[in-house]
């Protein structure tokens, strides 16, 4: 029987291979509720052609492959759910180069955000990407897989959105440029004008390939930004009010708050927007034309906006926001998850009641951020419950509320954002029969062995 042990370690070397039970331990689980499991082996490879030769000794053998970037997705997403090779993508994490003129970054695989958003300071200050509000260990690659959101989401869409090519590792081995580097020396498209392949791997949690290298779009970064509060007790309104500043195309990103602590959240909703400009009469300009966007809410007494003191600005203005960490600990423990539907604007007041109802059922501290997308086509709306990691009974109810906040997002025009196990099944389970089968056959198609990341998208 071949020793896969001694075969990583002839890949990789010894001390990036373990199957020690202790590190075994602390890459079987991430901080959200789905349960622990742990993988026969751990990797870190700092090659594309390490990659290659460790999925095609998992694919002969048959054994389980998961990628791993930061962790950090809270739904068990790459908690390996049936053993095997945990690939640990740390160890890939160069910049390979900006291109200033054509605006993009040429990242590896296991390339964070806070090293990206730390080189583009230093050397190119006149030039960002689009940052999640996650800690700054989340890879970029990772956060584009899930179609995260970031602080650019409002004007451009998801982050898979921004991305302009992929190296991809296939469940075979081969290694497969996707988009205009596939022809050419720059990396400027995913696709167009070529098939756009990319979809392959946007949303698959990473049951179709290993990405290598992405090609990120770069952005101007201007000198100034700026943040606006506008408050409402009307639930209604919100979807009105975030179309409303979203079609004025002046803001770069817009999040709705809701939570019942401080009590000054309580029965309110806190819509905070985002400006940016050259100059101050740039960002003054901006502000006054929201202000009169929105003035007819206040002539009604409907809605206000809140004065904010420099202090203030501060937190709000940070990037990523440190709000979701500090809503982690309020039930002490560290414990917190969300359901994350993407949805209509338009569904905003059905789901912020729903999370109310869902917290008084199962007694849980609650909190919302309804982030617009891609200037109001839709919305990712977080129904989040914090809950202590040493209270079991407390995890259960806070784990019966997801289940049920998943199951009435989906009956009420939304579709689940990185969705752990059991929201996967729920969405095949409603699938259209057809779009289930065509993904059966692609998954198949590109991994004949069901070699990477089983257990996820188990369409079969």
């Amino acid at each position: 029987m071949i020793d896969i042990y001694n075969e990583l370690t002839s890949i990789v070397d010894k001390d990036f291979v373990s199957n020690k039970p202790e590190e075994l331990y602390i890459y079987g689980r991430d901080p959200g509720l789905m349960p622990a499991h742990e993988p026969e082996y751990v990797v870190m490879p700092s090659t594309v052609e390490e990659v290659q030769a460790i999925v095609r000794l998992a694919n002969r053998e048959k054994i389980a492959i998961v990628p791993k970037g930061g962790g950090l997705s809270l739904t068990g997403l790459v908690i390996p759910q049936k053993g095997g090779i945990l690939l640990d993508m740390k160890k890939m994490d160069r910049i390979i180069e900006i291109n200033e003129k054509g605006s993009y970054a040429l990242i590896e695989g296991g390339t964070t955000h806070g090293a990206l958003k730390s080189h583009l300071l230093k050397n190119y200050p006149h030039l960002r990407h689009s940052i999640p509000d996650s800690p700054p260990i989340a890879t970029v690659v990772a956060n584009a897989v899930i179609h995260g959101q970031g602080r650019l989401t409002q004007q451009r869409g998801f982050n898979s959105d921004m991305v302009c090519g992929l190296e991809v590792v296939l469940p075979t081995g081969e290694v497969c440029k996707i988009g205009t580097s596939a022809v050419s020396d720059y990396w400027f498209s995913k696709g167009a004008p070529l098939p756009d392949l990319s979809s392959l791997f946007f949303g698959w949690c990473g049951t179709t390939g290993i990405i290598t290298k992405m090609a990120v779009k770069l952005y101007p970064c201007k000198k100034l930004r700026d943040v606006m509060l506008f408050l409402t007790d009307r639930a209604e309104l919100v979807p009105d009010i975030m179309l409303k500043l979203g079609r004025t195309e002046m803001i770069e990103d817009l999040v709705v708050t809701a939570q019942p602590i401080p009590l000054r959240y309580a029965g309110n909703y806190y819509i905070l927007f985002y400006i940016t400009g050259d100059s101050e009469e740039e960002l003054e300009y901006k502000r006054k034309y929201c202000w009169h966007t929105l003035w007819e809410y206040f002539e009604k007494r409907d809605g206000g906006f809140v004065s904010l003191v420099p202090e203030m600005k501060a937190p709000l203005l940070s990037m990523p926001s440190k709000d979701t960490t500090r809503f982690a600990d309020v039930s002490k423990g560290g414990g917190f998850e969300y359901s994350g539907p993407i949805a209509p604007i338009e569904k905003y007041a059905v789901y912020v009641k729903k999370l109310e109802e869902l917290a008084v059922k199962y007694n849980l501290y609650y909190s919302s951020a309804a982030r617009m997308i891609d200037g109001g086509h839709s919305m990712m709306f977080s129904f989040s419950y914090t809950f202590n990691r040493a209270d079991a009974q407390t995890m259960k109810r806070a784990k019966q509320a997801l289940d049920e906040a998943a199951e009435y997002a989906l009956d009420n025009g939304g579709v689940m954002w990185k969705p752990n196990l059991d929201e996967q099944k729920i969405t095949i389970r409603k699938m259209d029969p057809n779009t289930l089968e065509l993904m059966t056959r692609i998954k198949k198609l590109l991994d004949p062995n069901g070699i990477m990341n089983p257990g996820n998208w188990e369409v079969l």
